[in-house]
């Protein structure tokens, strides 16, 4: 059921409210008969609202709702009352929502922290009451403003999964197994491709109490940047990582040429992936003896001037071999 959960795409129709008219209206009592004008303004339309909710993981709860509608201004009334302003309509989204115009493909806005607001679409404005439009040549105006109309689009609504680190590999590489190892995240593990179909959060303790969250998404394959596999879909969460950490098999025939097929698809991508902290961890280390990590290390320091001082760790998620030090490495990095 967790696959069937996730959602991090969703296109909604938006509508804000209408403003309300604006009131036409000459003062009468008992005591006047003919007064002047006094008609109140209309109220402003609903606004369409997003905020974030760090409760919130995915945006399946909006996913049936397509038509997002705010409530109408209310007239304006006598004795220069206003009327009520339209009933704003708040949509609570994950940290790490971004809102795309359907229509121009442009980014509206992002949502990042935990309680923020942003205005989607603003309500139309309530129009004035015939007070306003009194002049010493014309005392009692019988007109007054209609209110505005609201507005209505297309919104896409994608979200990028905020974490510290990111996971990075081919399929079966590894990450899942790795997140269960370092956190109390529990994804589905299983030995054939493409286990993983949604991103997975865990967080992973460090020393002093401390702790960051680490992120599993689809592995990649080559041409993913192009829509091949699933990592075309998923490429976007690692974009808010702080700290790539590629996994690399060290049964691999060419570590450093897997490493760089995958760093290629980033850059095509999004070629701003490169400039992220990246570390470099060679799992199922428990399959390679001390000479054959040796001669590994060999290989990377000779590319290490093109590699821009990857760290690289060895480590076994079956054995714990080389798990401290490779949380030691994620913790420094972030903190670089």
């Amino acid at each position: 059921m967790a696959d069937t959960n996730f959602v991090d795409h969703v296109k909604i129709n938006c509508k804000s409210g209408k403003g309300g008219a604006g009131s036409t209206h000459l003062h009468r009592d008992k005591t006047v008969a003919k007064g002047g004008p006094d008609g109140g303004d209309g109220g402003r339309g609903g606004h369409i609202i997003l905020r974030g909710n760090k409760q919130l993981w995915t945006l399946l709860h909006l996913k049936y709702r397509k038509h997002i509608a705010a409530g109408d201004g209310d007239p304006g009334s006598y004795q220069l009352m206003k009327g009520s302003n339209g009933e704003d309509m708040i949509l609570e989204v994950p940290l790490g929502t971004t809102v795309i115009d359907e229509e121009t493909g442009q980014v509206d806005m992002e949502i990042t922290e935990d309680g923020e607001e942003r205005i989607l679409l603003r309500g139309g404005r309530g129009g004035m009451g015939n007070n306003h439009f009194k002049t010493p040549t014309q005392q009692t105006p019988r007109y007054s403003q209609p209110g505005e109309p609201g507005h209505q689009k297309w919104k896409i609504l994608e979200l990028k999964v905020l974490a510290d680190v990111g996971l990075v590999g081919f399929p079966n590489a590894g990450k899942s197994t790795l997140l269960s190892v370092v956190s109390a995240a529990k994804p589905e593990i299983a030995n054939y491709p493409f286990t993983t179909l949604v991103p997975n959060l865990g967080i992973v303790k460090s020393y002093d109490n401390y702790s960051f969250v680490m992120a599993d998404i689809p592995g990649i394959i080559e041409g993913a940047h192009e829509g091949r596999g699933l990592g075309l879909r998923f490429l976007r969460h690692i974009e808010r990582n702080s700290v790539l950490l590629f996994i690399v098999p060290c049964d691999t025939q060419d570590i450093l040429k897997e490493y760089n097929i995958l760093l290629t698809e980033l850059e095509k991508y999004n070629p701003s992936l490169l400039d992220k902290r990246r570390i470099l961890g060679i799992s199922k280390a428990d399959m390679a003896d001390k000479e054959l990590q040796e001669e590994i290390m060999k290989e990377v320091n000779k590319e290490q001037k093109a590699l821009k001082n990857l760290s690289v760790v060895f480590f076994s998620s079956l054995t714990r071999q080389g798990i401290p030090e490779l949380i030691d490495t994620m913790w420094r990095k972030l903190n670089m």
